[in-house]
């Protein structure tokens, strides 16, 4: 098989398969790239392999940075943007479940792909547009398949977090698991307790993000591979979410944790560990917790509640779409919001200092507890936000305070 039209992004990289050739090695485009194409799907970063040792790469090339030298990976940075330049390898036994013991490296490109995860990302392209595919991966991607190279249970005791990539790729793409590849994935999944939480996060991540998400999770469910996952989510609720991913899926990484964590059978005082044991990010944290107590409890949320997390509202919504909560009370939960006089505390006309400039009050904890009483009555309407007004009623709420 030929590609006679390559896309801008290999044609811009030509250049550098065309140098190393004519220094005698063997050079192709690998991996991710080489597949989104044939799918017709964007095409992200552009990977090489080639029989040049690192050192020799290092030699052909003018700018180089050693990305990672150990592997065999050099980024050439000779022609505009970077591009990582791998040399063919094998790979020894992985005692630690992740990690080869020992890198190879090999002049051959079959025993390079052989080591790979799946087979529609074991397809190699010389710099011309020809198809090098030795373990048949266009005949999967014609079927919809996701299917191991060569033995499954050998890859995936080589690096257990292939199972979550076989699960993603599934969702990302609408492909079947090949029926060994599956039964490996239930064998092997006891090794995922092994893996790296932030690794298995970040497959997760993308999964959710699958168009068919829900298909790729009901088979994580089938397999039993979801009790080795951080958090111990109980059964019915990986079932919600499920049935949820039918209708619609996260389309930003953001998104992810407060929806996810809505749909859980969680104490709301249990939601920050949860995050802690998938090693999430403090601001991921903060949407969670500012997030999920709103959307449990939507139909009785109050003006307070929503205007405590004004800046996330967008995410909010984006939420209650996800959950399936009805179009009338999201409109009313946005006609609070757009009714709010003000949205921060910094909106207010009066400060702290011109309470203690009028000498309504003295410094300590009595000007923060009126300056919030203040806040509280312009929410509510009580009072308008202006100067004059807020140090009348200022001075109210002192004199309430005395008696």
């Amino acid at each position: 098989m030929k590609i006679s039209t390559l896309p801008q992004e290999f044609m811009q990289a030509q250049p550098i398969l065309e140098h190393i050739e004519s220094a005698g090695f063997e050079a192709y485009f690998v991996g991710g790239a080489v597949r989104d194409m044939l799918l017709n799907k964007p095409i992200h970063d552009v990977d090489i392999a080639t029989s040049a040792f690192p050192e020799e790469i290092k030699a052909l090339f003018t700018k180089t940075v050693d990305t990672g030298i150990q592997h065999g990976t050099v980024m050439v940075l000779d022609h505009g943007d970077g591009y990582e330049i791998t040399t063919f390898r094998t790979e020894s036994t992985y005692t630690d479940f992740r990690r080869p013991d020992k890198v190879t490296f090999v002049r051959s490109l079959a025993e390079d792909l052989k080591r790979r995860d799946f087979t529609i990302n074991a397809i190699a392209m010389t710099k011309d547009g020809d198809i090098i595919d030795l373990f048949d991966g266009l005949t999967d991607m014609a079927q919809k398949r996701i299917r191991a190279v060569g033995d499954a249970e050998v890859r995936f005791n080589e690096d257990a977090l292939r199972i979550m990539r076989a699960l993603r790729f599934s969702a990302q793409l609408g492909f079947d698991i090949a029926p060994h590849t599956k039964a490996a994935l239930k064998q092997i999944g006891p090794n995922l307790e092994k893996i790296a939480v932030e690794r298995i996060r970040v497959e997760f991540e993308k999964l959710l993000m699958g168009q068919y998400a829900s298909n790729s999770l009901s088979v994580a469910i089938e397999a039993d591979l979801i009790r080795y996952l951080p958090g111990h989510i109980k059964r019915e609720d990986w079932l919600t979410i499920t049935a949820d991913l039918k209708r619609n899926q996260p389309q930003a990484r953001t998104v992810i944790w407060p929806y996810f964590l809505s749909r859980l059978s969680l104490r709301l005082n249990e939601l920050q560990l949860f995050m802690r044991s998938w090693k999430t990010s403090r601001e991921d944290m903060r949407a969670v917790l500012s997030i999920v107590p709103i959307v449990k409890h939507v139909q009785t949320v109050s003006v307070f509640e929503l205007y405590a997390i004004y800046d996330y509202q967008a995410l909010l919504f984006e939420v209650l779409t996800l959950v399936g909560t009805p179009l009338a009370t999201q409109q009313r939960v946005k006609q609070i919001f757009d009714a709010l006089p003000i949205t921060h505390n910094r909106d207010m006309c009066i400060s702290g200092g011109d309470l203690l400039a009028n000498n309504i009050v003295t410094p300590g904890p009595q000007m923060g507890r009126i300056l919030t009483q203040l806040e509280h009555a312009v929410i509510q309407r009580i009072i308008s936000n202006r100067p004059d007004s807020l140090l009348e009623y200022a001075k109210e709420l002192v004199d309430n305070e005395k008696n």
